[in-house]
């Protein structure tokens, strides 16, 4: 099964926004998985994706905002 993993801080709205969606199309494909990761806890995430979060990631793909459910489902598959 694969597992995407969400880039996101806390008090990011969009982040919020993100993990919504990422909910809504586990209603259509409950096999969708997420790890949510924390960027502020590693300065090379934050340098990495500080001013791109929110970031869906799988394998050496990445997915960036702004991203709706269907660029979602497309990515997932």
């Amino acid at each position: 099964m694969k597992t995407l993993t969400l880039y996101t801080t806390a008090g990011c709205h969009l982040c919020e926004e993100a993990e919504s969606i990422l909910r809504y199309c586990q209603q259509y494909e409950p096999g969708i998985q997420w790890q949510s990761v924390d960027i502020a806890e590693d300065p090379a995430l934050v340098e990495r994706y500080g001013l791109r979060i929110p970031v869906i990631r799988k394998d050496d793909a990445e997915l960036g905002w702004p991203f709706d459910p269907g660029q979602v489902m497309g990515f997932w598959k």
